[in-house]
């Protein structure tokens, strides 16, 4: 049991009868269901909503809270006891989340009039800037992969499209041929929720795309029996997971001698900000990334605040 708090609190209502009943299981069933078939979210996702619910349920049980009676209070005395519990901020808003949404949903199918934790916020998160790598060196990192080889031309091209259209690694590893238009320099990625979206390339990134589509990943595909869609293969002619093109980036960060515990993301950050540091407008920033909402796209603002401020203060006679 995580639950670390067992106090009993004489405001709570009570249900004598309350326990992990076929209603309440049925319930979170149907819900998950619904994510997986009306969504189409992720297994990890689905599988993280699903340990979130029993968690909350667990508590509840454990203080003969029936589901259905649960009101803001109860929320918060919840909030409370994982705060106690010196739970990370990141994961208490996250289990919130999954409550929350799961609670909208019983609205939704008329288990509920009314949604009793729309008035219920998380424990505000610290602001952390993302991680950032200087432009030069990522033509560093560029230059590192061995370009007489049919894996180190993989490599090559994956790390020039990473930088060249700010897409996360779970959206390259997805590509697939069709996908990949050279002609018109640009890629179609699936996003987050299964959004597609179109991302301009830039000729150097196209380059080294076409080389590898028409060099290397011929040889690639050699290594296996089966042809694949996918774009990018394995020195087995297996298509190239998101966690090989971690690796692939970690070995490369060694082998430069960079920071560890940057990652393919840091890319992603690098080539947002340098967009809004030569001056692109956030809603064209925020299109090329697949952001759903500005507010998220407008944490590169600050850093791009960061970057004027250094300008200045290098600059600047008085400074």
């Amino acid at each position: 049991m995580e639950t670390p708090n067992k106090t009993h609190d004489d405001n709570t209502v009570h249900d004598g009868n309350f326990t992990h009943d076929d209603a309440t299981v049925g319930l979170v069933a149907r819900f998950i269901t619904s994510l997986t078939v009306e969504r189409n979210l992720s297994s990890n996702t689905i599988r993280a909503y699903s340990i979130d619910l029993r968690q909350f349920s667990d508590w509840l049980e454990e203080r003969q809270v029936s589901l259905l009676s649960v009101d803001h209070r109860t929320m918060r005395r919840y909030l409370a006891d994982l705060d106690r519990a010196r739970y990370l901020r990141t994961t208490i808003n996250r289990r919130l989340s999954a409550i929350k949404t799961f609670f909208s949903w019983l609205v939704d199918v008329g288990q509920l009039e009314s949604d009793p934790l729309s008035v219920v916020s998380g424990p505000k998160q610290p602001r952390h800037l993302p991680q950032r790598i200087t432009t030069e060196d990522v033509d560093r990192l560029l230059a590192l992969p061995d370009t007489d080889t049919p894996d180190g031309l993989r490599d090559q091209a994956i790390l020039e499209l990473l930088y060249a259209s700010g897409a996360r690694i779970s959206e390259v590893a997805g590509l697939r041929l069709a996908d990949v238009d050279l002609s018109e320099q640009q890629i179609t990625v699936m996003g987050k929720g299964s959004k597609q979206r179109i991302v301009p390339v830039h000729r150097l990134a196209v380059k080294s795309l076409r080389l590898y589509l028409l060099t290397a990943r011929p040889q690639l595909s050699r290594a296996s029996d089966k042809p694949f869609e996918a774009f990018f293969l394995s020195t087995r002619g297996l298509p190239m997971g998101a966690d090989a093109m971690r690796k692939m980036f970690k070995k490369y960060l060694i082998e430069a001698g960079f920071d560890a515990s940057l990652s393919p993301h840091d890319l992603r950050h690098s080539f947002a900000t340098d967009l809004v540091e030569a001056g692109a407008d956030l809603r064209s920033v925020q299109e090329l990334l697949g952001h759903a909402s500005l507010s998220t796209t407008q944490i590169y603002t600050h850093l791009s605040a960061g970057h004027l401020k250094e300008v200045q203060r290098r600059a600047h006679p008085r400074s």
